[in-house]
């Protein structure tokens, strides 16, 4: 068994191929985008997914373009302060990145090192996607909706919370979603507020808006959120997606003005509903699921990025510890992880309405509540 595809090239997806090959498989990765996907917010690494980073040799290149965000203030309507912290940034539980070892960086940022450390030794395939996969037990045969079918021993899904690998091998989304009743639109701007490694938050009657420098201060990253149960739009609609932010955005102040003309031209704008996916299995035959294909912990945890790099690491392992025995690897590699997810998912009660405030020890002991095998 030697050859393996990927579906995703995302943090998940990087990571699993990376190790992958670092075990001796021949692994192919297939992206529906052009190239890497740009934007997304500014996400945390921290515990014992720092440990999966210095593994592959990242951990100071990662260090090098965290974020470097200082603190936060929050403001009133008309843009006057009415707090300021520069204790911890608001952008993760853990604090700021004076405060402790946790690396802040964008998420695109990451993806790129991750690329560069893994495009040597993986075949990627850019703007294609899966059209069909066939499990007849010995290989995977997988039509894709460009290139020439080719068969595969495994497929890995690792393609985001609205996996196309898991709805078709396991089925439809709605069998495994957690809906978290927040949505959230994430997009890069011009660094129009001069922020100073700065992170300036409002919270509106119906949105909450912020605004947080990137990239040594020469652009922004700006971030929209509402409550709404029982709103419904397809993470595909972008249209849909633009006239419901200007709607609810048009009377709550601040800067939302400036936001809703730089939304419709922000070359990385990404909305979706703050979601979990719960699953008895993450692997069906030689189909495999990791990172937010299998277990989306969403960004209210705090822990969605760091989550990722752990399944993939021990994905990859597990897989290679078993040898021939795929169905043994895959099931070790869920035997081994998924309390910890579980745990993981758990903190999400700290960012939605009516969940109770969850100490740091408390946060800081879930985050480092496993113990990575050296594969």
């Amino acid at each position: 068994m030697t050859d393996i595809l990927v579906s995703g090239a995302s943090v998940a997806g990087t990571t699993v191929a990376y190790w992958l090959a670092r075990h001796g498989y021949s692994v192919t990765v297939v992206e529906r985008h052009p190239g890497l996907r740009p934007g997304g917010q500014a996400i945390d690494v921290r515990g014992p997914a720092l440990t999966v980073l210095e593994r592959m040799m990242l951990r100071s290149a990662a260090d090098h373009v965290r974020t470097r965000i200082r603190g936060a203030s929050v403001v009133d309507r008309d843009g006057n302060e009415l707090s300021e912290d520069t204790d911890a940034a608001l952008s993760g539980p853990s604090g700021g990145p004076i405060a402790n070892p946790d690396i802040e960086l964008l998420r695109d940022d990451l993806v790129e090192l991750l690329y560069d450390a893994t495009k040597l030794n993986t075949e990627f395939v850019f703007d294609d996607s899966i059209a069909a996969l066939e499990d007849d037990g010995s290989s995977v045969k997988v039509t894709f909706e460009r290139a020439a079918a080719r068969n595969f021993d495994l497929v890995i899904g690792a393609d985001g919370l609205h996996s196309n690998v898991r709805r078709l091998v396991f089925g439809p989304e709605a069998q495994f979603v957690e809906r978290l009743g927040t949505y959230a639109a994430i997009f890069t701007v011009p660094n129009f507020l001069d922020l100073d490694y700065w992170q300036t938050w409002h919270y509106g009657d119906n949105t909450m808006v912020g605004v947080y420098s990137a990239r040594n201060n020469t652009e922004a990253r700006a971030m929209v959120g509402f409550m709404e149960a029982d709103l419904r739009i397809d993470y595909r609609d972008t249209e849909a997606q633009f006239a419901e932010l200007e709607r609810r955005m048009a009377d709550d102040g601040w800067v939302r003005p400036q936001l809703v003309e730089y939304m419709r031209t922000a070359p990385d704008f990404y909305f979706d509903e703050m979601s979990q996916i719960k699953m008895d299995r993450w692997s069906k035959g030689r189909v495999g699921l990791v990172g937010d294909a299998g277990y989306c912990c969403s960004p209210l945890s705090g822990q969605g990025t760091s989550v990722a790099l752990l399944g993939a690491y021990i994905l990859a392992g597990e897989l290679a510890a078993a040898g021939d025995d795929y169905e043994a690897g895959f099931a070790n590699y869920q035997k081994e992880f998924q309390d910890y997810v579980k745990r993981n998912q758990w903190l999400v009660i700290d960012n939605i309405p009516g969940g109770a405030p969850i100490p740091q020890e408390v946060f800081d002991r879930i985050v480092n509540s496993i113990a990575l095998k050296d594969y």
